[in-house]
């Protein structure tokens, strides 16, 4: 019983072919597709709207410079957030929930942004490892803290968006298991945990949406330190 908890974290597949590509690539369908007219329906107009909006969230960290990152930032955070509220739907994967996945795509970002700073602006890329006025005694150990800190980041992203969306759905799970098992014997009790449930939906919608911003937000903070 405890194992089939862990069942909907397992990669699809189809005649032993994996189906987490086309799981990853579905949320494209969702997007509007390039058009010669400026409007052309309101779920277009809808759409665009959202998508400017975020765009102006996440460009309010970075100056200029940084501005170049625009398509690559708004890609992700609407990648992130069309596939985690599609993992809420029942009978579907969340790609998100691979540690795997999510460190595919947090290492290269944050490696782009450490090459970027370290080519544009060595010397104060490498000064964030040694705060000024450290006392001469401590420079060896913040040094190693700094540079361990500063590898971790990618870990820690992949870590945090995993983590958060695996407890989610598990707690979704275990709450409709036990709905079900009392419906028929404490109905009372089964309607009680039937609306923690829905109100447990409604949060993790919330966490959902909130865990793709935090993870663009913090590659856009580590680039506006590199730049």
């Amino acid at each position: 019983m405890n194992l089939s908890f862990f069942d909907q974290f397992s990669s699809p597949s189809l005649l032993g072919i994996p189906l987490i590509l086309v799981s990853m690539t579905f949320p494209a369908l969702l997007l509007p597709s390039p058009n010669n007219r400026w409007i052309t329906n309101r779920l277009s107009t809808l759409q665009l709207w959202f998508i400017n909006l975020i765009t102006k969230q996440l460009m309010i960290t970075l100056d200029k410079k940084g501005h170049k990152w625009a398509l690559i930032l708004t890609s992700l955070m609407i990648f992130l957030l069309l596939i985690n509220l599609l993992g809420l739907l029942p009978y579907t994967f969340t790609p998100t929930t691979q540690l795997s996945m999510n460190l595919a795509l947090a290492f290269p970002l944050w490696l782009a942004t450490l090459l970027t700073g370290l080519r544009n602006q060595p010397s104060a890329s490498l000064g964030h490892l040694l705060p000024e006025g450290t006392p001469t005694p401590l420079i060896p150990a913040l040094i190693l803290i700094e540079t361990t800190s500063l590898l971790i980041r990618p870990l820690a992203l992949g870590v945090r968006l995993t983590a958060n969306l695996t407890a989610g759905h598990l707690l979704i799970q275990l709450i409709s298991t036990a709905t079900m098992a009392l419906s028929s014997t404490m109905p009372a009790v089964s309607l009680l945990t039937f609306l923690v449930l829905f109100l447990l939906t409604i949060l993790e919608v919330a966490v959902a949406m909130i865990q793709a911003y935090v993870f663009v937000l913090l590659l856009s903070l580590y680039l506006q330190e590199n730049i």
